[in-house]
Parts: structure tokens; C-alpha cells; sequence
């Protein structure tokens, strides 16, 4: 409202979801600040017939002029009148359920005729019109169905004009609100229906609903789907009745086929709110979707068609299409059928039950016929789940057919595939789990684009020319065990994705063309691969090379010519990886578009890495695995990998020496890495102690890394000193405090005794003013060694107040359930909240290391100075405080773990943080947080022992000591 200009705004969406609600609203509110405001209902139904459309013009101009005695004689000459009377005028606008760019132009126009400040609000359920007029797409704005409590609270409003009902219909409230999934139309229309009537009423209209739609919600939504093209009325309904859910790529393909053009008609019908996409972020794939009331009203236009199952065009329920198929009752008419059966059975049927039906063209199902098929018709699209479907000597694939599915099938390739046709409108087929393939033969398909093999456990060699399908784009062989023959030669183009995982008697990988150059994503794990070609350089585009659990015993890449002679030398067995002159392979000389590289679990992979871990091979690296391999030491190339942001190392028992990373990293799992030197050790902790931002050394920019997650493990004897400061105390098994507005950074740091680390999880929560803001994260155990776990990450708040609540809950869980798993149980959990607002008695290599250094740097002039002048204050406050720390203070909390020893009840925690009568080694839990704060001590019944600064705290619990593992997103 605070612009000057005329502003025009969009608002669409589904029929009845509200859109007129929201204007009316609106105008009712904002139309005393103009000149002039008119409210148009239904403009789409009243410009149909020209007498209508006069009238929408005069309603216009009277409601703004306040004159009634208007006359108007034609459309165009109407028009003309309101851009006379009303320009320079600021008025309020409302076209309400516009049709097409048309409808506004009769009474607008153009809306720049107004005067600065005047507002037009288009509501439409078709986007396009608002996109056609030109509106800021950030002035449009679609209307969502309501969540759930807010469709409760609109439900219950009509249905029992109250806000409370018997619980006896609790149950069927739900069920409604479920079935109208969020469109305020059917709560209020079912609503209404069902006021005054009794609970056995309700339970026999709600059974009504799910079978046949409310007329009055159908009318309104059908509105839609009159407004459409014939063909978009066909993908319409084809969508509604069989592809809801299914890829969009892959419809599009098939009705493509169909001669429906789907790219434009799946674009109108999202436009219209009649279907919507879905995208799968695992998969990377959008998906069909639509509202199930949508839905219900296309597959009910389908059942109106007719009487007769057999005169009907597409057949869904499993009842209707069972008693079908049976009574062969098939015709001209049906162009789907979808025989699913909710659990898996036999069907006696005919072997030529399709023969009658010409037009079929997609055909799903599940159960098993009891003869084979010796006829299918001209279908586009055949998916057979989880049950054979046999097909005779006398049939064969449909030469139109587009996609084929069928899982866990007795087909046999070579008899329905006849040679010497081309398939040319194949574009995808996926045979998941077919024990009868053997051989996957010539498949004479041109235009393939996905072929899934996954899990054909008898699968043995593969055709050379499924090496050359240059429409190929996913090409999925995981888990075929027995394949041992790949063509010799790839040269598939267009290659994006290649799974080769559990192929475990695989032992040669084919050479690669110089065309194939597309393959984004390689994976070869658990296979029994022992060679790579040099030819795999020409993998430009390759950005994930997954080799974990395979049968490689090196990893080398050749530079020159000499070292190329050397590897020569080289069984046959380990992997060669090169440029080899011999090959006449020119171009690219390493993978530059790597950025995940994971060799895991190679035992054969051992020694340095110095042959092929140069940054000119990987220039854009960014996730380096090299967990359970037998390297012994990380090369000091490794600090030029410039991108390099995860180092998984995990399991490494040989390795010794870790040089300094690159600052780019931000993860480093080095757990068991139990021969890694103090030095290693001592780097790595300090390293990170400088990306956090609490060593002196901090690069000046250093926040600006709090982009993702991070940790650090590693084997240590405890919590590195630099995390050490004076604390607060409190007790149980969370801990809570307050912070002010622009809280952000958080630290978490557990020194783990290897006694404690064996069959257990750990989840670990935080609550930001009473409401979970992190999902529970749990970890497993870690080895048998000590360890300590660094993790940061940054904690939002969303409407902060001054003071806003924290809270971090630990729980345990147990997950071993080995008789032989020791098992134990935490007597007491100590809390220390630790801010170096009241620090304890400095200590001088601390502080040098922490603090003195920081003197130099100009962003953190005094920091030493500053707190060795406040170290004669109290260690410990003896009431609750506020402390407001420095510009440079963190806050730091420490959950202090250890189970019952032979020792009183009462035991003492001293300024060292040694548990007196315990192990040594602390088992520790320290948070920081940076600057601003604001803290209240949260125990304020606390209290001193000694001067010494000793507490005493009793706590029973029984939780064991666990290793948190939770880092919070940044």
C-alpha cells in the first residue's frame, strides 16, 4: 500500500480453495482509502454472452461513479466510457474468477489509466492470464489449501456451529478433513451437509463421498476442466485415472506418442491448478501430482461416459477391471485398464483377452494370468508389477510402445524382442529382477533413454551394441551378480548415470570412446573390477567415482611417459589409471569435474598416495573417502586442494601422518585412526579450532565458512585446552539458558573414553523457546579407543525476543542386543556452563595459546589484556546473573559423564575438570557461542564447597556415557 504507482496483483489457484474469500476480504478493508472501488463477482461466467459483458461494464462505472443512469450500447463502446470517466481517478479494483486475457481488456482495457495509488486485484484460477497481463511475478501469488488445524477449525465451525463435539466423532472429523485435504470449499459444503445429523449419518455420507462426489464441490471444480482443449482434457483425465504419482518425463514420453503434445497441455493444466509437480530431491526427478477432489471429479467425468464397463474409455478399479477382462468383455472404446490387485493372485483369463480392444494404450497390472499372452495391441505403455506375465511364441512387443515395466518377470527377451524390427519409440524399460534373462540381446531400440537391469541376478553378458545407444541416459546393472561381459567399447554419448554396484563377478570394465563424454555419476562399488581404463579420463563431465568395497588394489595416475613405464611393471591386477600413450589418448589429463571421489574399504589400496593425489587431476575435489583403505600417510599435496571440504578417513589403522589441510576444509573423520601422531593430532585440533573462530590464527573472514555442518574426529586423550574456560555448574540430564536476539554460532566438543563407547546411540535435541527446532540425531559407537568429537553448525531463531530460551536434551539409546556387550549405567550427569565473562585463574600455556597471539591481529587488539585484567574476579556466581559478554566472548557449555565408582555419593569437580577417584580422562560435552549474549545462571540452589572453587552436585541418572553426535545446520 506504501507505493505510489498503479499496482496490479494476481492471486490464482483451485476452484474453491478460497481465492474469492481472501479479495473480499481485502477490499472490505482497503476500499475507503480510494476515490473510487468496485467489487466484480464471476467475470468468467458473465462474459459469455455480450449482453453480460455490458452489464460487467456498467456495474463498473456506476460502483465507482455513484451514478446508476449510465447507458451503454456495446462492448467497445463501454470500454471506451470507463477509460473516459475513470482515468485520473485512484480506484479499487476486484475482477473476481477471470477466464482468459480477454475478459479484463473489455473492462479495463489498460490499467495504467488510473491514478497513482490505485489498485487492480485479478483473481483467476488460470496463472497464464496473470502472466499474459504482464504482472511482476512478484505480484502474484498462488492460494495453498489450508493446513490441517486450520481445515479442522473451518470444518468445525460448519458442521457443528461450535468449537467443541462429542469424541464420539473425533475419529470421522478426521477422516473428512483427510478426504478434503485442505480445500475450504468441501469443509464447508460437507460441513453444512453434515450439521444436526447423528453419528450413523455421518459414517454413511462420508461412505457416499468416497464413491460418488458432492454434486455442488463437483460442479465448482469441473468449471476447470470445461475451460479445456480436447486434448488437454485428454491428459486430463489420462493423469486422474492412471499416471497420478508417475515420473513427468516419462508421461510426457508416452502421450507424446498419443499425439497429445504433453509439454504444452501439462503446462496449461498446471497452470490451471489442476495438477502440480512434485520434485524428489533423492532422485532428482518431478512427479505428477493433483488434489485428490480433483481427482475424484476427473475419474467421475469418466464414469458418467457410460453405463457399461466396456463403453467406458479408461478402467482403474480392480473390480471393474477384473469382471472385465473375465467376461471378455473388451471393445474399441477402452484406452486403459489398471488391474491391480491388493494383494497378489491368479486370473484365469484368455490368452487372447486383448484382442478386442484396438484402441488400448496402457495397460498396468499385477496379477498372474494362468496361460500366456498370444496377442497385446498397439500399446504405448506396459507395466506388469511383481508377478510374470508370460507371452507365447506367437506375441511380441508392440513396435509403438514407449515404455515397458515389469519386474520380477519370466520374460525372456530374445522371444518377445523380434528381430530385425526397430523399436524406434522405446524409450525406456526396466526388467528389475528378471531371473530368466541370461543375455541381453540386440535390442534394436534407437531412441532408449533408460534400461534398468537392476538385480537380474542371472544376467551374464550384454550385447555389443548396447554400447552404442547414443540416446542412452541411465543405465542401471546394480546387483547382476553373474554378469561377466560388458561390450568392449562404450560410446553412449548421451550416458549421464552408470550403476555397476554388487556386479561382483565383473572383473574388466570396458574402454571408453572420446564422445562419451556426458557421465555425471560412476559407481562401482562392491564390484569385481580390478582394472580401469586410461580411456576413463575422457569422462570430462564425471563428477561422482565411486569405487568403496571393489576389488582394486591401487589407484594411480600416470603424468608422463616415464612414470607410465614404470607402472608397466605393475601386476595386471591393480588398477591403471592413465594416460598411456600406447592407447593414443590426447585431451583432458585428470577428472576436472570430480567432486566426490570415495575409494572405501579397498584393502588392496595401500601405502602413500604421492602417485595420484595431485591437485591438477582433481581441481574442483570436494569429498575425498579413503575410510578402511591401508594408506599410512596423507601427502602435503593434499593443502593445494583448494575446494577440498570433506576427509573421511575413518578406519585407517595404518595411517601415521596427516599434514596441514587446505582452508577449505570443513569435516575431517579420522576415528580409529589410532596410529596417527601426536603431531597429526595437535594440527588437525588447532586447525579447526582457527575455522571456528576461537584460536588466535582465525582468518579475518572466518564466518563467512559457517555455510554447512562440520565436525572433526579424531583419537585424543581429551578436550584440547584451548576449549577449557571457567564454568558455571548445573544439573540433569539437559541444560537450559538464556540468550539475546542475535544468538547464532554453536560448538559442541565430547572427549569419549573407549569403555563408554560400545552398543549405544545417543540422540541430542535443542529446543529454542520450548518448540524442538532439530530432529533428534543419533550416532553409533566409535571403536575401542579414545576419541574426541568437535562439531559446529549455526542455530537460527525465528522471531527473537530479547531474552529466547535454549535447551539441549540428551538421551540415550541402547542398539546392541549381544549377550556378550558390556553393559553399564551413568549414576551422574554434571553441567558446567562455561563464559569467559568470569574467568578462573589463567592458565600460562592456555593463555598463550588461546590469547597472546590475538594481541597482534586487528580485529582482536586487548582480548588478553582485557581478561587477565577481569581474572581476579569470582569464579562462580553465587545467585543468577546476567552476563553480557564481550564482542569477542563465546559462551561455553560442558556435560561431564562417568559411571558409579566405589566412592561416596558426593564427589568433587575441581577447576582441572578431573573427577576425583575417576579416570582421568574427562568425558565431556562443551557448547560455545559466540558473541553478543545475554545469560542467566539456570541453578541457582548451587552452592560453594571451598575456596578452593570445588562443587559438589548429587545427580542420579541412569543414562550411559554416550557420544553426542548432533551438529546443528549453519
Amino acid at each position: 500500500m506504501e507505493s505510489n504507482d498503479v499496482c496490479m496483483v494476481g492471486i490464482y489457484g483451485l476452484g474453491g480453495v478460497g481465492k474469492t474469500t481472501i479479495s473480499k476480504a481485502v477490499y472490505n478493508r482497503i476500499k475507503n482509502l480510494f476515490e473510487g472501488s468496485c467489487f466484480l463477482e464471476d467475470v468468467r461466467e458473465m462474459s459469455k454472452i455480450n449482453s453480460d459483458k455490458i452489464l460487467l461494464q456498467k456495474t463498473l462505472l456506476s460502483k465507482i461513479l455513484h451514478r446508476i443512469d449510465l447507458n451503454v450500447y456495446n462492448v467497445s463502446e463501454g470500454t471506451n466510457l470507463i477509460m473516459q470517466r475513470l482515468h485520473g481517478k485512484k480506484v479499487l479494483l476486484i475482477l473476481d474468477d477471470v477466464g482468459d486475457l480477454k475478459e479484463v481488456e473489455n473492462l479495463l482495457g489498460k490499467y495504467n489509466w488510473f491514478a497513482p495509488g490505485s489498485r487492480v486485484i485479478i483473481t483467476t484460477r488460470n496463472k497464464q492470464v496473470l502472466t499474459s497481463l504482464g504482472i511482476d511475478h512478484r505480484r502474484i501469488h498462488k492460494v495453498e489449501e489450508l493446513r490441517q488445524c486450520e481445515a479442522r477449525e473451518l470444518f468445525i465451525k460448519h458442521a457443528f456451529q461450535a468449537s467443541k463435539y462429542g469424541e464420539d466423532y473425533s475419529e470421522l472429523v478426521e477422516h473428512i478433513i483427510c478426504y478434503a485435504n485442505g480445500l475450504p470449499l468441501a469443509l464447508k459444503i460437507i460441513g453444512s451437509d453434515l450439521c444436526g445429523k447423528n453419528i450413523h449419518g455421518w459414517k454413511s455420507t462420508l461412505e457416499k463421498y468416497k464413491n460418488i462426489p458432492h454434486k455442488d464441490i463437483q460442479e465448482i471444480l469441473k468449471i476447470s476442466y470445461d475451460g479445456l482443449e480436447n486434448s488437454e482434457k485428454e491428459i486430463f483425465l489420462d493423469i486422474a485415472c492412471f499416471f497420478k504419482g508417475y515420473k513427468k518425463d516419462d508421461v510426457a514420453n508416452i502421450l507424446d506418442s498419443c499425439e497429445l503434445y504433453p509439454d504444452y497441455g501439462i503446462g496449461k493444466l498446471i497452470d490451471k491448478c489442476l495438477i502440480t509437480l512434485r520434485y524428489d530431491s533423492g532422485s532428482q526427478y518431478y512427479s505428477l501430482s493433483m488434489h485428490d477432489l480433483v481427482q475424484q471429479m476427473g475419474r467421475e467425468i469418466v464414469q458418467q461416459e457410460s453405463e457399461e464397463l466396456q463403453q467406458r474409455s479408461r478402467i482403474w478399479l480392480y473390480e471393474d477391471a477384473h469382471k472385465l477382462l473375465t467376461g471378455n468383455m473388451g471393445s474399441k472404446k477402452i484406452r486403459s485398464i489398471m488391474l491391480l490387485s491388493p494383494e497378489r493372485t491368479e486370473v484365469s483369463l484368455k490368452s487372447n483377452v486383448f484382442k478386442r480392444m484396438k484402441n488400448l494404450k496402457f495397460l498396468v497390472g499385477n496379477v498372474h494370468f494362468g496361460e500366456a499372452l498370444d496377442y497385446l495391441p498397439e500399446l504405448r505403455f506396459l507395466e506388469w508389477r511383481e508377478s510374470p506375465l508370460s507371452f507365447s511364441s506367437k506375441c511380441c512387443l508392440p513396435r509403438q510402445l514407449v515404455a515397458l515395466k515389469m519386474s520380477e518377470s519370466n520374460i525372456i527377451l530374445e522371444n518377445v524382442v523380434k528381430q530385425g524390427f526397430q523399436y524406434e519409440n522405446l524409450k525406456m524399460i526396466s526388467l528389475r529382477s528378471c531371473e530368466f534373462i541370461t543375455k541381453l540381446p540386440d535390442l534394436c531400440c534407437p531412441n532408449l533413454e533408460k534400461l534398468d537391469l537392476g538385480d537380474c541376478r542371472k544376467l551374464i553378458e550384454v550385447h555389443e551394441s548396447i554400447g552404442f545407444l547414443e540416446k542412452l541416459k541411465v543405465w542401471n546393472l546394480g546387483g547382476c551378480s553373474e554378469l561377466q561381459i560388458l561390450p568392449s567399447m562404450l560410446k553412449l554419448k548421451s550416458l549421464e548415470y552408470f550403476d555397476l554396484v554388487a556386479c561382483s563377478m565383473l572383473e574388466k570394465f570396458p574402454d571408453i570412446h572420446p564422445e562419451m563424454n556426458c557421465l555425471l555419476a560412476l559407481d562401482l562399488r562392491w564390484s569385481g573390477i580390478r582394472e580401469l581404463p586410461s580411456s576413463l579420463l575422457y569422462l570430462t563431465r564425471l563428477f561422482k567415482l565411486s569405487l568403496n568395497n571393489s576389488k582394486l588394489t591401487n589407484f594411480l595416475v600416470g603424468a608422463n611417459k616415464s612414470q607410465m613405464q614404470e607402472e608397466e611393471d605393475i601386476p595386471s591386477a591393480k588398477l591403471r589409471l592413465a594416460c598411456n600413450s600406447s592407447n593414443n589418448i590426447s585431451g583432458p589429463t585428470g577428472f576436472q569435474n570430480v567432486t566426490f571421489l570415495i575409494i572405501s574399504r579397498c584393502p588392496g589400496i595401500k601405502g602413500g598416495l604421492d602417485s595420484w593425489m595431485q591437485p591438477d587431476y582433481f581441481p574442483i575435489l570436494t569429498y575425498l573417502c579413503l575410510s578402511y583403505t591401508g594408506i599410512d600417510t596423507i601427502p602435503e599435496s593434499i593443502s593445494r586442494f583448494t575446494t577440498l571440504q570433506l576427509l573421511d578417513i575413518q578406519g585407517c589403522k595404518k595411517l601415521r601422518h596427516i599434514p596441514r589441510l587446505p582452508q577449505s576444509i570443513r569435516t575431517v573423520d579420522a576415528q580409529n585412526c589410532y596410529q596417527l601422531d601426536t603431531q597429526s593430532r595437535s594440527r588437525l585440533l588447532n586447525q579447526f579450532g582457527e575455522i571456528i573462530g576461537i584460536l588466535p590464527n582465525t582468518i579475518a573472514q572466518a564466518a563467512t565458512f559457517f555455510v554447512v555442518d562440520g565436525y572433526l574426529i579424531l583419537p585424543a586423550i581429551e578436550i584440547p585446552e584451548w576449549l577449557k574456560f571457567n564454568h558455571h555448574q548445573s544439573v540433569g540430564n539437559s541444560v537450559s539458558f538464556l540468550v539475546g536476539p542475535k544468538f547464532s554460532n554453536l560448538v559442541v566438543c565430547i572427549a569419549i573414553p573407549s569403555k563408554y563407547n560400545i552398543g549405544y546411540t545417543c540422540e541430542f535435541d535443542i529446543f529454542i523457546n520450548g518448540e524442538k527446532q532439530f530432529k533428534s540425531s543419533t550416532w553409533g559407537a566409535i571403536g575401542n579407543y579414545d576419541h574426541v568429537w568437535l562439531t559446529y553448525g549455526e542455530v537460527y531463531i525465528s522471531n527473537p525476543s530479547e531474552e529466547n530460551r535454549i535447551e539441549l536434551k540428551v538421551t540415550p539409546v541402547y542398539i546392541s542386543k549381544k549377550k556378550k556387550t558390556p553393559r553399564f549405567s551413568v549414576n551422574r550427569l554434571r553441567i558446567y556452563v562455561e563464559c569467559i565473562c568470569c574467568p578462573q585463574k589463567p592458565n600460562a600455556s592456555m593463555d598463550q595459546c588461546a590469547f597472546n597471539n590475538g594481541e597482534e591481529d586487528s580485529g582482536r587488539v586487548g582480548i588478553g589484556r582485557r581478561l587477565r585484567r577481569r581474572s581476579h574476579r569470582p569464579t562462580h556466581a553465587r545467585r543468577p546473573q546476567k552476563h553480557y559478554l564481550s564482542r569477542f566472548g563465546w559462551l561455553r557449555i560442558r556435560f561431564q559423564l562417568w559411571k558409579r565408582s566405589s566412592k561416596p555419593w558426593r564427589r568433587q569437580i575441581t577447576n582441572g575438570f578431573h573427577d576425583q577417584g575417576s579416570s582421568s580422562v574427562p568425558n565431556t560435552f562443551s557448547m560455545m557461542i559466540p558473541r553478543p549474549i545475554l545469560l542467566h545462571q539456570l541453578n541457582p540452589t548451587l552452592k560453594r564447597r571451598d575456596a578452593a572453587n570445588t562443587w559438589e552436585v548429587d545427580t542420579p541418572v541412569k543414562t550411559p556415557n554416550v557420544l553426542l553426535s548432533s551438529f546443528l545446520a549453519v
